[in-house]
């Protein structure tokens, strides 16, 4: 094998691959005894008619195909690696020449990593959320812990009330008729939660244990259901049971139950340290996110279109593999959004761009301050990689050898960059533009501004019907909770 490679443009390069014929023969071979079972020529039993009597009927191009995808893979990885050439990209494979008895010949078009030139990446100025916990915040984290641990209680002497769990089977109808989805059999419901479409739960208030109530309501015009959309329904209900839930006493034995302290004082101030290191490690997120952005911003690079566009399959396969974990293909995924795979191809591309701008900056940083993996990082890395997969630390190095081990050592020398500039990044300062301005305005004119302000009158506060309605309460339906993919 022999190859030779051309610049094309700008991070893109052609390189011609020459596999010798005496190699390709071999690879003519294989591709008859793997394809020779499935022809059948007259006077030989199928499977056994020689290459040579095939190749007369057929042509001598018969297994050329089969042969080129036999030798293209490996000749490509042996040319890509001793060409010296940082590839980015999956190869685009066309065939040169392809004769009985001639060298094979092929060429590969790539595309390489664009140089990076860094502009200003040690500190940078960016806005900083301050780390602050608030006394309601540690309070709603009491309030959910309560209700993990409450317990519910069967009530059967009074009618529904608000916040009561109500035990119900229900049947919808639209026109008279029965709809999907509209029939359930021993639901739970809270009243209050706002679980069904509009006034449907605050017409069972009042409602006791045995009745059969008719419920009416109207679906909401941006309801999930085409069918359901702005439609009139009523609900045959037959009300079965009556609990609630009742929260434990929030004092120094609830803590104890629920927490390793012995006092409410010492588990609130192990929830509001817990709130200060999520709150820390998001904000820390976000400023690394910024200060990454003003670097990218400051920096200049040119990105070939193939190396965006690998990018953009690989963010896709990932998405579509996540899809399945929750039960879902790809192509359901399309059909229920309506969305087709050119338009969420297109959708990933400025994703795409970020990510690799942020790649490439990160390992320009790690090149220039001399960031590199030590033993000590890598075998830690290792270490956590046997807890988060619960394997054996010596399995997952026999995985992660090669091109892998060098991918995962420059994986931790961009963890060293972020570390860096985020570290040395600055806090913006306020501006004091607007001050400096009103500071500058002549004394006259501020004066003239105040009388004439003065001397306007106010505009009389309108009541319009408007503004007596009452605000639409928010409705939470079943689709308005579904979760939504990032």
């Amino acid at each position: 094998m022999s190859y030779k490679t051309e610049e094309l443009a700008k991070n893109s390069y052609k390189i011609t691959i020459e596999v010798d014929a005496q190699e390709f023969e071999k690879a003519c071979e294989k591709a008859y005894q793997k394809n020779k079972g499935k022809i059948q020529i007259q006077g030989f039993r199928k499977g056994k008619a020689p290459r040579a009597l095939i190749e007369k009927m057929y042509g001598p191009s018969v297994f050329y195909e089969d042969a080129a995808n036999i030798v293209i893979p490996d000749a490509y990885a042996e040319a890509a690696e001793q060409c010296g050439l940082d590839i980015v990209s999956k190869p685009e494979v066309d065939v040169e020449q392809i004769e009985k008895g001639k060298p094979f010949i092929f060429t590969a078009v790539v595309a390489t990593k664009p140089e990076v030139e860094l502009g200003e990446y040690k500190g940078v100025e960016v806005e900083v959320t301050k780390v602050e916990v608030t006394d309601d915040e540690v309070a709603a984290e009491l309030e959910k812990e309560r209700e993990r641990n409450s317990r519910t209680i069967t009530v059967d002497d009074r009618a529904v009330a608000d916040g009561d769990i109500v035990r119900i089977d229900y049947e919808g109808f639209v026109n008279g008729k029965p709809f999907d989805g509209g029939k359930a059999e021993d639901a739970d419901l809270t009243i209050g939660s706002h679980t069904f479409i509009d006034t449907f739960e605050q017409q069972l208030i009042g409602k006791n244990i045995g009745d059969n109530v008719e419920v009416n309501v109207k679906f909401p015009e941006e309801y999930h259901a085409e069918d359901l959309k702005g439609k009139d329904a009523m609900f045959k209900v037959a009300i079965k049971g009556i609990s609630v839930k009742e929260l434990p006493a929030l004092d120094d034995d609830f803590a104890a139950d629920v927490s390793d302290f012995d006092t409410l004082d010492e588990y609130k101030a192990d929830i509001r340290k817990a709130l200060e290191k999520k709150k820390k490690d998001e904000t820390d997120r976000i400023k690394e996110d910024a200060v990454i952005e003003k670097i990218i911003e400051n920096s200049t690079m040119e990105i070939p279109q193939a190396m965006i566009d690998d990018q953009k399959m690989q963010m896709a396969e990932d998405y579509a593999q996540r899809l399945q974990y929750q039960g879902l293909s790809i192509e359901q995924y399309f059909k229920f959004t309506g969305m087709t795979a050119e338009k969420f191809l297109e959708e990933m591309e400025p994703r795409a761009v970020k990510s690799i701008k942020t790649r490439l900056v990160l390992e320009a940083i790690a090149k220039a301050e001399n960031l590199t993996a030590s033993d000590e990082d890598i075998e830690k890395e290792f270490d956590d990689m046997a807890e988060r997969y619960s394997m054996e630390k010596d399995k997952i190095k026999e995985f992660i050898k090669g091109k892998e081990l060098d991918n995962m050592k420059m994986d931790i020398a961009c963890k060293k960059a972020v570390d860096l500039v985020r570290d040395a990044a600055k806090e913006k300062k306020e501006t004091k533009a607007k001050k400096t301005a009103a500071a500058k305005e002549p004394k006259e004119a501020k004066e003239v501004k105040e009388t004439k302000a003065a001397k306007e009158p106010k505009a009389k506060k309108e009541t319009t019907a408007a503004a007596k309605a009452p605000k639409a309460k928010k409705e939470t339906t079943k689709a308005a909770k579904e979760t939504k993919e990032d």
